[in-house]
């Protein structure tokens, strides 16, 4: 195949996580490997910043920055939650087409990467398809994000690794408060996590209780397993009678029998259209202590969980980078349309590599805990779950410090020179 010449542009898109930057550090670096990439820019805010042709210069950046991006947690190029929807919007999505290629002709886009989750790799499935209806010769890449762990194909997804390790030392440390203060009356701490439909992150905190029946976190509520208030209740009563205390980890997207999420604010919507989750913890709370009478409080993690560079996972951030770097080589080899996965060949010791997946096999597809790894009670999941989660929180990622905090990464961000007249 002929070598393609031109420039890359690599956006974010989505929630960010505390090693999305290392992927992008990992296709820039990359890239100046490669001859026939010659200008690397970045779109601000995502597909919405591509479509106002907000684009930057990241030759500009020093390589220290580049390197820096490993360990800075967010989104360095800021990212968005916009859709490409042509079931629902199919004139604006067309005409949003329509602008974005006329973006990647004005500034010669060969080689486009998009790192983000399910509806990232959907709109990259989508820019591949289009690029090839209209002959226009660029590489298209997915590359995997997203803490939520839900995409398919890939063993996990790289921000998982992180979310999990941050959330365990929370979940231990909180143990550790609320156990000391425990008297004769018994208290009960619910700590909600992220997590709409599949309860990766949340059962990913299992990895706290370290083998000890004991320790907390004594239940965790999943989205893929439907609430049973009674039992729930009575796992409750029969933990604060063993330990005086109870901790309850809950994904915020945890469902009734019915299938509705109970802490949904039906009345506000997101960016595609989805209840806000922000009330599993209370509702749960309001149903201990109106049953149980038994003082209860409430710990929402929130964007602390996804944000929490300082105590990453050496392993994910590795491979979060080794991504990036396998979907630009996967470029230049002339594929398109196609997302790096991360492939475990063992778990005991942990090795890996990666392989690449077509995005069409990817895109809008989630991944949920699969029910024999759960156990049968529904309320902790299974050794098979701890051998598979257990190796991706290994390592601490050196950060340098500055005053006693960590000193994290700004880009320049120069932006680059507009083309075209501005989107209407």
């Amino acid at each position: 195949m002929a070598e393609l010449i031109g420039n890359l542009l690599i956006a974010q898109s989505g929630g960010p996580t505390s090693v999305i930057n290392a992927s992008v550090a990992g296709v820039i670096l990359e890239a100046g490997r490669h001859e026939c990439i010659e200008e690397i820019y970045g779109g601000l805010n995502g597909i919405l910043g591509i479509l106002n042709e907000d684009l930057v210069d990241l030759n500009d950046e020093l390589q220290k920055s580049i390197e820096g991006l490993k360990y800075t947690p967010a989104a360095a190029l800021s990212t968005c939650r916009y859709k490409l929807d042509f079931k629902k919007k199919p004139e604006k999505a067309a005409k949003d087409m329509d602008r974005l290629f006329e973006v990647f002709q004005a500034h010669n886009i060969r080689y486009f990467f998009y790192v983000g989750g399910n509806d990232s790799q959907d709109t990259a499935h989508k820019i591949h398809e289009e690029a090839v209806r209209r002959s226009y010769d660029m590489r298209v890449m997915g590359v995997p994000k997203t803490i939520d762990n839900d995409l398919p194909h890939t063993d996990h997804c790289p921000g998982y690794g992180s979310v999990v390790k941050y959330n365990c030392a929370t979940v231990m440390e909180v143990g550790f408060d609320v156990g000391s203060m425990a008297t004769d009356g018994g208290s009960c701490c619910i700590i909600e996590v992220m997590g709409r439909a599949a309860g990766w992150i949340a059962a990913g905190t299992v990895l706290a209780k370290q083998g000890n029946p004991a320790n907390p976190p004594h239940i965790i509520l999943l989205p893929e397993i439907p609430f049973q208030e009674e039992a729930f209740l009575k796992r409750v009563t029969e933990t604060v009678a063993a330990n005086k205390y109870c901790i309850v980890v809950c994904g915020e997207g945890v469902k009734n029998a019915n299938g509705e999420e109970i802490g949904a604010d039906k009345t506000s919507l997101d960016a595609f259209g989805h209840a806000v989750l922000a009330g599993a913890a209370e509702k749960l709370k309001e149903i201990v202590q109106g049953k149980l009478n038994l003082k209860t409080r409430t710990i929402l993690l929130g964007y602390a969980q996804r944000a929490a560079g300082h105590f990453a996972s050496a392993t994910d951030a590795e491979e979060a980078a080794a991504c990036g770097a396998a979907a630009l080589r996967g470029a230049t080899d002339g594929k398109s349309g196609f997302m790096p996965k991360i492939v475990r060949i063992s778990s005991q010791p942990y090795k890996w590599n990666i392989e690449l997946q077509p995005l069409v096999d990817v895109a809008n597809v989630e991944h949920c805990v699969p029910r024999d790894w759960i156990s049968e009670d529904g309320f902790l999941p299974n050794e098979k779950f701890i051998e598979y989660a257990a190796p991706l929180i290994v390592g601490e990622v050196k950060i340098p410090t500055e005053n006693g905090l960590p000193k994290y990464v700004v880009l320049n961000k120069n932006p680059v020179e507009k083309k075209l007249p501005a989107r209407v």
